[in-house]
């Protein structure tokens, strides 16, 4: 069974800044990619970054410029760094790995929550 551990989650101001963390069970080359969602709350869950096992990342346009999405391999974690954040930006953030072709995510973190003030 894959676990994936979210960390990094908090209150900050508009306009801070967080790093999330997700470490992984298993390597992360065993995952066609990894990815974050949010869930704001009454809201749908929706994609924030993707990153594939070759290491190509993907922006939904609401962060783009402000979050960037990496990676250390022997640590087996992804990072999400969020930049200049907003009151929208609040939500519960989670990391999920996908395996299968068809993009879906197979695995899911527990979620860390992220709080951003005006």
């Amino acid at each position: 069974q894959v676990q994936l551990v979210e960390s990094g989650g908090g209150l900050v101001q508009a306009g801070g800044s967080l790093r999330l963390s997700c470490a992984a069970s298993r390597s992360i080359f065993s995952f066609n990619a990894m990815a974050w969602y949010r869930q704001a709350a009454g809201k749908q869950r929706e994609l924030v970054a993707t990153i594939t096992s070759r290491g190509v990342t993907n922006y939904a346009d609401f962060v783009k410029g402000r979050f960037t999405l990496s990676r250390d391999v022997a640590k087996i974690t992804v990072y999400l760094q969020m930049n200049n954040l907003e009151p929208d930006d609040t939500a519960v953030y989670y990391c999920a790995a996908v395996r299968s072709s068809t993009g879906n995510p197979d695995y899911w973190g527990q979620g860390t929550q992220v709080t951003v003030s005006s």
